[in-house]
């Protein structure tokens, strides 16, 4: 499904008795990052669920490709398998050299017998996007990757972030309750509203 539109037509998610979502239909262009606002709670991370395939209990269809990449709010590492290993074994068409190049393009050139715990927590947040930009994703999910990062080390990785879509240019939906986040990053904007909620934009 290479350079296919990614779409997403949500028409209800329900936790038990209770409608959290929809309908929630909008479609992701190949190159085209799009990204998803509304406060805490609303339900942004219950869309992200669904479109990754997380979560299938929902009424509708999502339409997306099986080269995908999600980058969570903690870098969900393995924290006994140094920095190269957690990029092997997530992409096993990748070789060492490769792996060492994609640490290379964050900024960890050097440090691939690392383990987790020895580098920073900025450090870790590279390593995260090492390894969902190291397969070439068609789709790229992000939720809400700069939070409780300071301000310095946020705009890092959003000027890392920005680089890295320019040069592959997936798909990206992007998670963020900040909107100067998606001001600076997305393409297009969409906001969830209401109970259930629903977006706009």
């Amino acid at each position: 499904m290479e350079g296919h539109v990614i779409r997403i037509d949500i028409q209800s998610k329900h936790f038990g008795g209770t409608q959290v979502l929809g309908p929630v239909r909008f479609d992701i262009q190949p190159g085209e990052t799009v990204a998803l606002v509304g406060p805490s709670g609303i339900g942004k991370s219950t869309v992200l669920r669904i479109v990754s395939g997380i979560d299938d209990r929902f009424e509708g269809t999502v339409q997306r490709p099986e080269n995908m990449a999600i980058v969570f709010q903690e870098p969900t590492l393995l924290p006994w398998r140094s920095a190269v290993d957690n990029l092997l074994l997530t992409h096993t068409d990748l070789d060492r050299a490769g792996a060492e190049a994609a640490l290379d393009r964050v900024g960890l050139a050097g440090r691939g017998a690392a383990f987790p715990g020895e580098l920073s927590l900025g450090m870790q947040r590279r390593l995260s996007l090492a390894r969902a930009f190291a397969g070439r994703p068609e789709l790229l999910i992000m939720d809400e990757p700069f939070v409780s990062l300071d301000t310095e080390m946020a705009d890092q990785m959003m000027n890392l972030t920005e680089a890295l879509i320019a040069q592959t240019r997936p798909a990206t939906l992007f998670v963020t309750h900040a909107r100067a986040e998606a001001e600076r990053l997305a393409d297009r904007i969409l906001e969830l509203r209401g109970k259930p909620a629903t977006h706009v934009g």
